[in-house]
């Protein structure tokens, strides 16, 4: 088990180097280089594929199966392609950075740092690493993280999101949400990633696409609690490299009603994913938790 545990590390080595090789190839060599990953990943992990494809069937059954088909596999690439151009961000310079992504709303965001606490709900989209590092490089902030099971892994995600301005990472925790309240309460603004199934427990079922999905309420409490404004940070994959769509403040939000402000972020989510259907996390088991009394969907 131990030399198991020792040839897993030095092969993780090896492919950490071999991603960190690619920041100095162009956007179009990284892209050709991910397609080619992705067709093999697409077989590779069935698993993966499985439960895209289960997702994108609950959410989009007026879709064909070769649409579905279309997306998904849209899906693989797009991910092996951030994977790659994670090299840019772990070992690229502050320019590489700033050249590979682009911004809408920059302005407007740095000036509502300025006038108190601000959430930037940030969904699963492929490019949300690229953005939140990408605003690293101009302005320090405060994001939750996961650490990964894999240490070599875990330390090159780690390293990468830390490189500009040192923001706060608070790792997930029972204790979490209390060091999130307290750097908004310090003026940070928090980069918050809640479109994820994170079990029953603290979660509200809303719609996601029709179907009740486990979603935590905590955008709208912490706003509540901590008189934060929430704007919407949406990373797009581009042909060059990435845009990072920074909105509006949300007009009427926080309300008193948590659940019926979760769904609105929900079903606001939706329209920014049917404009980039293969840009989306699809991947992730999004409906794994079910309401009482209904049957698993995997």
């Amino acid at each position: 088990m131990v030399k198991r545990s020792a040839f897993n590390l030095m092969i993780s080595r090896i492919c950490v180097r071999l991603v960190n090789s690619m920041a100095t190839w162009k956007q179009s060599s990284r892209t050709r280089m991910a397609n080619l990953l992705a067709f093999i990943a697409w077989y590779a992990i069935p698993k993966r594929r499985k439960i895209a494809l289960i997702n994108l069937r609950l959410c989009f059954p007026d879709w064909t199966e070769e649409k579905r088909l279309e997306v998904a596999k849209g899906v693989f690439r797009n991910l092996l392609r951030s994977a790659l151009d994670h090299s840019v961000l772990a070992i690229g310079t502050e320019k590489m950075v700033t050249d590979m992504v682009q911004f809408t709303g920059k302005e407007q965001f740095v000036k509502l740092t300025k006038e108190g606490p601000l959430i930037i709900v940030a969904p699963h989209f492929v490019g949300l690493d690229a953005g939140g590092i990408a605003i690293n490089t101009f302005y320090r902030g405060a994001s939750l993280y996961q650490p990964q099971a894999n240490p070599v892994w875990d330390k090159w995600a780690y390293d990468a999101r830390k490189r500009f301005s040192d923001p706060v990472l608070i790792p997930k925790s029972n204790s979490a949400i209390k060091q999130v309240i307290r750097v908004l309460r310090e003026g940070l603004t928090f980069y918050y990633l809640p479109d994820m199934d994170h079990g029953a427990r603290n979660s509200v079922f809303v719609p996601f696409f029709g179907v009740q999905a486990a979603t935590l309420p905590m955008v709208s409490k912490l706003a509540k609690l901590t008189g934060s404004k929430v704007i919407w940070g949406i990373a797009e994959t581009t042909e060059s490299g990435y845009t990072m769509h920074l909105s509006k403040p949300l007009e009427n939000f926080p309300t008193d009603d948590a659940i019926a402000d979760t769904a609105r972020l929900n079903k606001e989510l939706e329209g920014y994913i049917l404009k980039h259907p293969d840009q989306y996390l699809w991947t992730h088991r999004r409906f794994k938790t079910r309401p009482p009394g209904e049957k698993s969907v995997y």
